[in-house]
């Protein structure tokens, strides 16, 4: 690994003082994190906050002086694959993590050139051979010290296990086993701290895997329960009043009546994505993916509980709702992404909300207390599998010239299976009430086949061909209100703008792009203020953050992910990658492999 310095003025602060050294009640730990992630100072979760507002208060970088934005240092990972997440910042200590082989690297912000301690974990490499799309890892989680353990940094590895490490030290105080290989499941998620919990998903549905999110006791890593998208109500953990406000949605028993036989047990529904979490009314939220396999003739039914927005109790993991939005999936629209919180007016009355922009290209708000459907609209005007959802059933009305079933190439079909918005994490302005997405704008054709299950193995039958959208390009960002649907403005980009966006209260959103670019635009208007060029493709997000008085920004570099297969494993069949190889021809001229992270501040 290298650390370089371009000026001077990227030394920054202590350290770390109270939040690694504050002792605290282990029921407390989500209110000392909490405490943290409304510091602007600090950036302590992948989602900046427990509402996943990505969004900062720091005022110094804004709009009116954002050219003047220079890179500082930087620090070289040693590490080829995809860049996934973004770092943590906790007073004056940045924690870096990377793909596989999952090293994770502490440097003080006051002497960004030396580390202070690294953790390069032995895993079993065979990992690699059952990972999806590349072998990437979206962040670190982190708690602050509780009274019977140290201040933690919490990290899944591709092998499948969640690690535990003292966030002073890099000391070793757990490590537990999640997932198993062997059946194809691993482990890209970014854990999520939520009170004296853990919370770690899973990942394999391309292979079959039965999806599962798990609590781990932060303290011991004990694990505290275990809930699975599919089969018996009691493994789902289904609570007794569960969809009692929207008994429409469905209730009991259809995590086995809407599956043939036994296909539930290996139906996917993995969750690799991103959690929200209410305080106030102790839930958690997160959605469940794609079933499996993705060839829809061999899994006849609703395939309940994959592709669902759920809302559970985290003391206890029981769901209060769920709500599907595309029962019996046909295109892989797995539905992890995006779960931003937020609180704004509904008929007149300061309501709850939940917004997930999901792959199947439509946006989705619902009362966060009880699952009620609030609106649901495309992300796009060129998505066309379906036509509109109803909003008193919560059902799509789908149009039927773009199934997929068997002995047909369905083509022509928008979005494709990356989806119109995949596994970025995006930005909400408390005070435009707007949420900045990064999407993207790819569509596809679709030829399913048949082929038998077998443990540890692709299970997908399905070939696909991907290509731009209708409007030109791979990927655009936008400006939503997700109460009224209105769109206050839109720009385009090359390729797909995969890692997601973070808005400040200077009136900026930055984000990144796979040709290499990070960029800020005016958030009132779209208008591009400032880029600059990094070493490789970005597929992470942007995090901002404060020292010693002075504004930071600072991204991961590193292309690859599923955009970037093509690239990084040298793959020329277009079809290959998941289709993706085909719709991304062209990244290698733009850009190639590195891996690390860069800080940026003003330059004057």
């Amino acid at each position: 690994m290298r650390i370089s310095k371009f000026t001077r003025a990227a030394v920054a602060s202590a350290v770390c003082s109270g939040a690694l050294l504050t002792v605290s009640m282990p029921t407390q730990a989500n209110k000392a994190l909490a405490r943290l992630s409304k510091e602007d100072t600090n950036w302590v979760m992948q989602t900046k906050d427990y509402s996943a507002s990505h969004f900062s208060d720091m005022t110094q970088i804004n709009a009116h002086n954002v050219q003047h934005l220079q890179p500082v240092w930087s620090f070289s990972t040693g590490v080829l694959n995809g860049h996934e997440g973004g770092p943590l910042v906790i007073d004056g200590i940045m924690y870096v993590h990377t793909p596989f082989p999952n090293n994770i690297f502490a440097i003080d912000l006051d002497e960004p050139d030396k580390i202070l301690w690294e953790h390069k974990p032995k895993q079993n490499p065979a990992a690699r051979a059952v990972a999806c799309c590349d072998v990437v890892n979206r962040g670190l989680a982190y708690a602050p010290a509780g009274d019977d353990y140290p201040a933690t940094i919490f990290q899944n590895q591709l092998d499948g296990h969640i690690v535990a490490l003292n966030a002073k030290t890099g000391e070793l105080l757990w490590k537990m086993e999640n997932s198993d290989i062997a059946m194809g499941s691993t482990l890209t998620v970014a854990p999520f701290v939520a009170k004296d919990k853990v919370i770690v998903g899973s990942s394999g549905a391309e292979l079959g895997v039965r999806g599962y999110a798990t609590a781990y006791n932060i303290k011991d890593g004990k694990q505290a329960w275990r809930v699975y998208a599919t089969g018996p109500d009691a493994d789902i953990k289904l609570a007794k009043d569960f969809n009692s406000a929207n008994p429409h949605y469905g209730q009991f028993g259809l995590g086995l009546k809407t599956w043939e036989g036994d296909a539930w047990k290996i139906g996917g529904g993995t969750n690799w994505g991103w959690y929200a979490f209410d305080p106030d009314l102790d839930m958690l939220y997160y959605g469940s993916g794609n079933p499996a396999p993705w060839n829809e003739t061999m899994r006849p039914g609703d395939n309940k509980w994959t592709m669902t927005i759920w809302g559970r109790d985290i003391n206890t993991g029981e769901a209060k709702f769920g709500y599907q939005k595309t029962p019996h999936d046909e295109w892989d629209y797995a539905g992890v992404n995006y779960m931003g919180l937020s609180e704004q007016l509904v008929d007149g009355k300061m309501t709850k909300l939940l917004t997930h922009p999901d792959r199947n290209g439509l946006v989705y708000t619902l009362n966060r207390e009880n699952g009620d459907l609030v609106n649901a609209f495309k992300i796009d005007d060129t998505v066309n599998w379906v036509k509109k959802v109803d909003l008193k059933t919560g059902l799509p009305v789908r149009d039927p010239e773009f199934s997929t079933h068997m002995d047909h190439e369905a083509k022509g079909i928008c979005p494709s299976a990356m989806g119109y918005h995949n596994q970025g994490i995006e930005s909400y302005d408390p005070n435009k009430k707007l949420f900045f997405m990064g999407t993207n704008h790819i569509c596809m054709d679709w030829e399913p086949f048949m082929l038998p299950y077998r443990a540890g193995q692709f299970f997908v039958g399905a070939t696909l061909n991907m290509y731009p959208g209708p409007k030109g390009t791979l990927g655009q960002v936008k400006a939503m209100n997700s109460v009224t649907g209105k769109f206050e403005w839109e720009i385009k980009e090359k390729f797909a703008v995969w890692g997601g966006t973070t808005a400040t209260a200077g009136d900026l959103v930055f984000y990144g792009t796979l040709d290499g670019y990070i960029k800020a635009l005016d958030s009132r208007n779209g208008k591009e203020l400032w880029k600059f060029k990094v070493p490789s493709g970005v597929i992470g997000h942007p995090i901002t953050f404060g020292h010693k008085g002075k504004q930071y920004v600072a991204i991961y570099y590193g292309v690859g992910g599923w955009p970037g297969v093509g690239l990084v494993f040298d793959l020329q069949d277009p079809t290959a990658g998941l289709g993706a190889v085909g719709a991304f021809k062209e990244l290698a001229h733009y850009t190639q492999q590195g891996g690390g992270v860069m800080v940026f501040a003003l330059g004057y």
